[in-house]
């Protein structure tokens, strides 16, 4: 795995390493260079905690640029999408269980202004797309496949976040040719990998999915801080709903160990430091697997990274993919 330093003001550490300033003590920790050396080594705290006023305030998504909106009539579902347009290369942005293409405030305005062409959509079942019929689910791979059709895309950047990061590997295995990178965000990957799977399993107890989403999801930093943004992010995943229940279709590939290490794709993989669903020696278990990957981790994060740190976010995903272009 690749390692790269980044000035402390860009709130970056390094690659490996915690991605936007911690916010109560200032402390920042170094991940270690191999995943099987994951013990952390934390560096010198400042003697005083760091005041936060303006961190801990909640700042809305700024302005978005215009978009075309639409819906795509696929041959399973119709699935809407927004698309920036343009000519610069495309970054698709995959959402998570809890959201829609709404979710993506604070990175549409931003990538768009840094001339890339933002594509986002809802998955079946998720805000104002299909569910499609029940005996017929189709796979995500193929329902992405067919929109970059649609939209007539060739290559892309995608981004996908918790569920939507299941979608990227499941892609690149079965349409590599198509992928200038893929970033995966604070997400377990979709790995079907029997110890990993027993090892997420052990994470989290059975009443773990009857808590409200806003406590699985965003880090307690967040909610100790943002109050504002905890009841927009709660608007957003409320709202993210066609129906009763969202969709799940069956990924298209085994994605076994086996499956996972035939990616060469440019790969991009980072978690929140405070993230229930993917905490970081996991995260640097499945980064292991990839054979051209660079890591980070999202301070104080939970799951949420795109919502809790955008800044840091965003800089992280935009020096990647500029790093890999067509």
């Amino acid at each position: 795995m690749k390692q790269r330093e980044f000035p402390l003001d860009r709130g970056v550490i390094g690659r490996r390493a915690f991605i936007g300033g911690a916010l109560l003590t200032g402390a920042a920790l170094r991940l270690s260079a191999r995943p099987a050396d994951a013990a952390a080594q934390a560096l010198p705290m400042r003697s005083e905690p760091k005041a936060m006023p303006a961190q801990r305030r909640w700042t809305p998504p700024p302005p978005p640029v215009p978009a075309r909106e639409g819906v795509a009539p696929l041959s399973g579902a119709n699935l809407w999408f927004w698309d920036t347009g343009g000519e610069g290369e495309p970054i698709v942005l995959l959402h998570p269980s809890t959201g829609s293409a709404d979710v993506w405030g604070y990175q549409q305005p931003v990538f768009a202004k840094a001339g890339y062409r933002v594509i986002a959509y809802s998955r079946r079942g998720h805000k104002r797309s299909d569910g499609g019929a029940p005996d017929r689910l189709g796979t995500g791979v193929d329902d992405l496949r067919e929109l970059l059709d649609f939209l007539k895309v060739k290559r892309v950047h995608l981004v996908g976040s918790a569920s939507g990061g299941f979608m990227v590997p499941d892609f690149a295995i079965s349409h590599p040719d198509r992928l200038l990178s893929m970033t995966i965000a604070c997400s377990q990957g979709g790995v079907t990998e029997p110890v990993y799977r027993a090892a997420v399993q052990r994470l989290n107890p059975d009443t773990f999915s009857t808590m409200p989403a806003s406590f699985r999801e965003l880090g307690p930093t967040y909610r100790a801080g943002n109050p504002s943004g905890v009841e927009q992010w709660a608007t957003l995943e409320s709202s993210s709903r066609s129906g009763t229940q969202r969709v799940r279709q069956p990924s298209k590939n085994r994605l076994l160990w086996a499956d996972i290490e035939q990616i060469r794709s440019p790969a991009l993989v980072f978690t929140g430091g405070a993230d229930l669903y993917m905490p970081v020696p996991l995260m640097l278990d499945y980064a292991s697997h990839l054979k051209n990957v660079e890591t980070a981790v999202l301070s104080e994060s939970g799951h949420s990274g795109y919502w809790e740190q955008p800044e840091a976010f965003n800089a992280l995903v935009l020096d990647f993919v500029r790093r890999h272009p067509a």
